[in-house]
């Protein structure tokens, strides 16, 4: 009868040392693809992020409104402000919304922030120095309104007038800068609602278009610059 054979210790150990190798080698691979999914849904969801941002930017826009003595935009260097109409019902009211950019955690973001409905002249006054003290030095109440847009490093923001694009706040002074970055001009106190002293933007007519350019930071699903221009609905063409 012939004598069976069995595995010697150093063949076990060398199996056992064979299939750690490769539980280890799919382990990484595994893993590997988790992280590759991962980064894959981090830059769809930052994408799709700035896409929503982009079309709240436009819809803003759309929805201007108009009120005697009372501008429709301004842009005082730091905040772009906008009256506009609401967007859920016809007797809704106006909403004063205004877009900038600050250190949010430690990092430069784009923000939005809006009023809730406004019914009475005061109401809406109330909300155009408020909308303009967020843009320069918020308080804790004052951010309760923000919505973070996407990582921002520099905005500019000009304005077409007269067949031209033009720096919003040349006219007051043709050395202004129209970015975001730039140190806003000082506000009275007293005077930074409706019916008080305003850039000259606010004080002359709407513009026929407003070009926004975004310069968005390296490391996010989208980088570099990029422009986007909004024509005022009614006038026949683009700007």
């Amino acid at each position: 009868m012939a004598k069976q054979r069995g595995f010697t210790l150093i063949e076990l150990l060398v199996a056992l040392a064979l299939m750690a190798l490769m539980s280890a080698m799919s382990w990484r691979g595994l893993d590997g693809m988790v992280g590759a999914q991962k980064r894959l849904a981090q830059h769809s969801d930052d994408v799709l992020t700035l896409q929503t941002g982009l079309a709240q930017w436009g819809a803003d826009l759309d929805a201007l409104a108009q009120q005697p003595n009372t501008p429709s935009i301004d842009w005082d260097g730091r905040a772009l402000r906008l009256l506009r109409r609401g967007s859920q019902s016809a007797g809704e009211g106006l909403h004063v919304v205004a877009w900038s950019q600050r250190l949010v955690g430690g990092s430069a973001q784009w923000l939005r922030w809006q009023s809730p409905a406004l019914a009475t002249h005061a109401e809406l006054q109330a909300a155009w120095t408020q909308a303009a003290r967020w843009g320069q030095n918020p308080s804790d109440d004052d951010r309760r309104f923000e919505v973070r847009v996407t990582p921002l490093e520099r905005w500019q923001i000009f304005f077409y007038r007269g067949g031209a694009w033009t720096n919003p706040l040349s006219s007051a002074d043709g050395s202004a800068p129209a970015d975001g970055a730039a140190q806003a001009p000082a506000m009275a106190a007293s005077g930074a609602g409706l019916g008080g002293p305003t850039s000259s933007a606010a004080a002359g007519a709407m513009p026929d278009g407003v070009r926004l350019l975004l310069t968005l930071p390296p490391g996010q699903a989208v980088s570099g610059v990029l422009t986007r221009d909004w024509a005022r609905p009614g006038l026949g063409g683009t700007p």
